[in-house]
């Protein structure tokens, strides 16, 4: 039995879909639909229900399922005890949310490509909502979100939330410590409406009884920071999105009697029984982002106040990135 026809037939049935599962297997639909049609002649059963454009397993399909499944694992299994699967050599579709871009998904990026190095990656930035239904669909092998995606197939893990704070423009925003009532006097800048961030802000202005003067959405961090470093308002972005930008000398800190609500990442990803790429790549972003935390926390000795001290910090450390 071809071992090709069976994973065929294990992403058509996992996705829903023989055009997804041809996207993913990186086939053409025509040779996906070939595949299946040689594994049902071998099998000697119809494994799809082509009477309606809906789609559907027949009941052999249905069974044949379990057994694909076992299949490819037994496959993945031999691959490693025989020592073949220990280099990563494929295609992996990543997807990411702009607070993980511009935290920690380069410097991570590039040390996977060290590790290694046969790894073929296709990058997108999205916003959660379209990140998490993509996820979904089969469209990402994985991606980073503020929230877990759910359905067959598809695992979630939890990592470290990422502080929010409030930047304002050092020449500007002098004060020490500003109140919550203080700063919602001044034009606010924050994620796209109806995001996490967009809506912890606005219920951390609700909880403390204040109607804050004016809320700006903006779904880009860059964006943000360009208008907080030419004066107009103050943004609500996480802190080590921040630390990096250090073309944005005049970003600060500003120290609040309120602290943000953390904004959560998950780690969504479908599984694959043929390979253990996906959750190989998934254990090297989390081991990466707890080192990174453990190298933060120790050397936090002090508030870190505004940019030109990481700038200084990264040239006294050469290439530390953030």
């Amino acid at each position: 039995m071809n071992l090709r026809f069976v994973e065929a037939f294990y992403w058509v049935a996992s996705l829903k879909s023989v055009t997804r599962a041809a996207e993913k297997l990186f086939l053409t639909q025509s040779a996906m639909s070939s595949r299946i049609a040689a594994l049902e002649e071998e099998l000697g059963v119809l494994l799809l229900d082509r009477r309606d454009k809906q789609f559907r397993l027949t009941a052999a399909g249905a069974r044949f399922f379990t057994y694909a499944q076992r299949l490819l694992e037994l496959q993945r299994e031999a691959k490693a005890e025989m020592g073949s699967g220990a280099a990563l050599a494929v295609s992996m579709r990543i997807g990411a949310i702009e607070s993980v871009l511009h935290s920690w998904l380069i410097p991570w990026i590039e040390k996977l490509r060290a590790d290694h190095p046969g790894l073929a990656l296709e990058l997108t930035v999205e916003t959660t909502p379209i990140l998490v239904e993509q996820v979904q669909r089969g469209t990402q092998d994985l991606v980073f979100a503020a929230l877990p995606a759910s359905a067959d197939g598809v695992r979630s893990r939890a990592l470290p939330a990422m502080d929010m704070v409030f930047m304002g423009n050092a020449q500007l925003h002098r004060k020490r410590r500003y109140t919550l009532a203080e700063l919602g006097e001044l034009e606010i800048l924050t994620f796209q409406r109806g995001s996490l961030p967009h809506v912890a802000l606005l219920d951390l202005f609700r909880q403390e009884g204040i109607e804050p003067r004016r809320v700006h959405t903006i779904s880009s961090i860059s964006a943000m920071a360009q208008l907080v470093q030419g004066g107009f308002g103050v943004a609500t972005l996480p802190r080590h999105a921040v630390q990096r930008m250090q073309t944005f000398p005049n970003l600060r800190q500003l120290a609040c009697d309120s602290a943000l609500q953390p904004l959560s990442i998950h780690a969504s990803y479908r599984t694959d029984p043929s390979t253990q790429a996906v959750e190989t790549v998934v254990k090297s972003a989390l081991a990466f982002v707890d080192a990174q935390n453990g190298s933060r926390k120790r050397a936090a000795s002090a508030p870190v106040v505004g940019i030109s001290q990481f700038s200084h910090q990264s040239k006294a450390s050469k290439k530390t990135m953030i």
